[in-house]
C-alpha cells in the first residue's frame, strides 16, 4: 500500500438530507458516490479514510477534527449543488479555501476528469469560511458534482455514474502521483484570535491553528473554562445552535449532561482567555455564561 491517505468525506448524513429534489437526497447521492471513489482508489494503492462511511450526522467541525486526526494527506468532501428554481443552473464545481498550490492543482484535476464524464465545468471558487475547507489541516477540497435539481445534472450523474467515480479518482491520483513530498500543508486556514493555550477537547493535543502548540487541556484532572451559549433537552434544537457556531468560526461542541444537550465554546486554562472568548461570543449576539470544571 501507498503511504499516502485520503480522506474521503460523503457530504450531509444522518438528520442533515442535503439538498433535495423529487424525493432524491443528496447526503445518498454522496455516500453512494464517496463508496464508489473510495474502492477505486483503494485498489490503486492509496489509503482511504472514510469520513463518513453511514447515513449518521456529523458536524462539519467534527469532520474537519476527525480527518486531521487521520493523519491524511488530502481531504475531498462530495457534495451535489443546488440552486434557488430548479432546473436553473448545471455542472460541476469545486470549492477550495484559497485557489492557490496544490488545492488548485487538486481542484482543476478533478474538475477537467468529470467534464470528460459529461459535466459542464463550472470552474474553481474560493469559500474560506466553509468549516471543512477551513478546519483541515491538509490540502482541501469540496466537489459539487452536479445540481440535485437539475433533470440534465441527474442524467449525466445516473448514467455515468461509473464514469463519474472513476473521474474523482483519477483527479486525485493525478494529484498525488504529481507530488514527491508534502507541500502546501497544514493547508487551509487558520481562525483569527483563537487563544495560544486553546486546545479542542474532542481532539486532544490537536492544535487549531497550523503552528499553535496545544495546551495541556488534556491532562488528567486539569480544570477548565469553558463557555455555554445554550442548554436543550432537544437535540435539534443543539445541533442547531452548534451549527450558527461552527459556521462563524467558533471552536463549539456538544456535551450531554444531567438530561441536557450543552453547548459550549472553548476550553481554557485561564480566566482571562474565557472572558476574551465570551467577549467575541456576545459580539456575535450569543447569550453566554462562564462554566469551570
Amino acid at each position: 500500500m501507498s503511504d499516502i491517505t485520503i480522506a474521503l468525506d460523503a457530504g450531509h448524513g444522518g438528520s442533515d438530507p442535503g439538498a433535495t429534489y423529487n424525493g432524491r437526497a443528496e447526503k445518498d447521492d454522496t455516500l453512494r458516490l464517496t463508496r464508489a471513489v473510495g474502492k477505486i482508489l483503494e485498489m490503486n494503492g492509496i489509503n482511504v479514510y472514510y469520513v463518513r462511511d453511514n447515513d449518521e450526522y456529523e458536524t462539519p467541525f467534527k469532520k474537519a477534527t476527525d480527518a486531521n486526526n487521520s493523519g491524511a494527506d488530502y481531504f475531498i468532501s462530495i457534495h451535489r449543488n443546488s440552486s434557488e428554481k430548479n432546473n436553473q443552473y448545471s455542472g460541476i464545481e469545486s470549492l477550495v479555501y484559497k485557489d492557490s498550490g496544490i488545492r488548485h492543482t487538486l481542484a482543476k484535476n478533478i474538475n477537467k476528469e468529470l467534464a470528460d464524464a459529461g459535466f459542464e465545468d463550472l470552474g474553481i471558487t474560493e469559500r474560506p469560511n466553509l468549516v471543512v475547507l477551513k478546519r483541515t489541516q491538509m490540502p482541501a477540497v469540496l466537489v459539487e458534482v452536479g445540481f440535485i435539481n437539475s433533470d440534465t445534472d441527474n442524467k449525466i450523474f445516473d448514467e455515468n455514474f461509473n464514469e463519474i467515480a472513476r473521474a474523482i479518482a483519477d483527479g486525485i491520483l493525478e494529484t498525488v502521483y504529481s507530488q514527491t513530498t508534502k507541500t502546501d500543508a497544514p493547508g487551509t486556514g487558520s481562525s483569527p484570535d483563537i487563544p495560544a493555550n486553546y486546545s479542542m477537547p474532542a481532539s486532544p493535543g490537536i492544535s487549531e491553528n497550523p503552528g499553535m502548540p496545544a495546551c495541556r487541556c488534556d491532562e488528567e484532572g486539569t480544570k477548565l473554562y469553558r463557555i455555554q451559549t445554550g442548554a436543550y433537552r432537544n437535540k435539534e434544537n443543539a445541533d442547531r445552535m452548534l451549527d450558527s457556531l461552527l459556521i462563524e468560526g467558533f471552536p463549539a461542541f456538544i456535551i450531554s449532561d444531567d438530561g441536557y444537550y450543552k453547548v459550549q465554546v472553548g476550553a481554557f486554562l485561564y480566566l482571562t482567555n474565557a472572558i476574551k472568548m465570551e467577549q467575541r461570543l456576545r459580539r456575535f449576539r450569543y447569550n453566554t455564561y462562564i462554566v469551570y470544571d
